[in-house]
């Protein structure tokens, strides 16, 4: 049973965005905890609507996926070239909630997610993370939805904070949004493409906001994400030292780790918390 206790009023908006989710991908804690806490939030009387990467490797016959054509159609431009997005969703009946997938041919389809079958990162995952953090986002202004609160899980959602914050400052639908971010043991060798952050860049979003990521590897892109975000979770009971020190450091709201007999009640309060702040 899962208490009342700092819940927030049942018309509060709940986005959730995540790098992976089971059962269109292999059980992880970021998959499963992506997985059972929408659920939980949603049956507490709150409204989610939760969205993933549609990779290569998901089966869509399998888990019924279908293109929601009103929302496809639009194109991305990153790195002076246009890009399809492509918009589907499927549904997990059991929890009675969608999940929104964001796709494009040239970023997702292929058999696996963010690195190659020899382990290798993929060299374009920084335009595959712009491409999917304005996906959403532009898939949650036609959908005229206006999220009180968005939750990021994972390093492929580190670019949603900034542009919430920046580029989206002054759309009514996420002027008022709170930005919270859950980090996970799961992080990645060396840098990203060394262009990142030019690519990055959109009006509202100047080269001054991502100074923390000239050189762009994990550590610097934890930084930024928290550097943009109103609270910080952690997600795993053990992180990194130096991931611990830039969280600690932020100077944000921080929760920590906690089990999964108590994080659903634990991250309803701290929703609460960093939404009246």
């Amino acid at each position: 049973m899962i208490s009342n206790r700092g819940l927030y009023m049942e018309s509060k908006k709940v986005l959730f965005v995540s790098q992976e989710i089971t059962p269109y991908l292999p059980e992880t804690e970021l998959s499963l905890i992506s997985r059972k806490l929408p659920q939980a939030i949603q049956e507490t009387g709150k409204e989610i609507r939760t969205f993933m990467p549609k990779y290569g490797n998901i089966n869509e016959r399998r888990n019924q996926l279908h293109e929601v054509i009103r929302l496809s159609g639009m194109n991305l431009i990153i790195n002076d070239t246009d890009h399809p997005l492509i918009i589907k969703v499927a549904s997990i009946q059991a929890a009675r909630m969608q999940v929104y997938f964001i796709d494009n041919e040239e970023y997702f389809h292929r058999k696996n997610t963010v690195v190659d079958s020899k382990g290798v990162q993929f060299k374009d995952n920084d335009e595959r993370m712009i491409f999917f953090a304005r996906g959403v986002l532009e898939t949650v202004r036609k959908l005229r939805w206006s999220p009180d609160l968005v939750h990021c899980h994972g390093w492929f959602t580190s670019l949603v904070p900034l542009y919430i914050k920046k580029a989206y400052r002054e759309d009514p639908l996420f002027a008022d949004s709170k930005v919270v971010f859950s980090f996970y043991d799961n992080g990645f060798k060396g840098p990203l493409d060394k262009s990142f952050s030019r690519k990055i860049l959109v009006d509202g979003v100047s080269a001054e906001h991502l100074s923390m990521i000239n050189e762009p590897g994990y550590e610097n892109l934890v930084n930024l994400a928290a550097t943009y975000s109103d609270g910080l979770i952690q997600g795993s009971e053990n992180l990194p030292a130096k991931v611990e020190d830039i969280l600690k450091k932020s100077g944000k709201p921080f929760l920590n780790y906690a089990s999964e007999e108590k994080y659903v009640e634990e991250f309803s309060v701290f929703y609460d918390s960093v939404i009246n702040d």
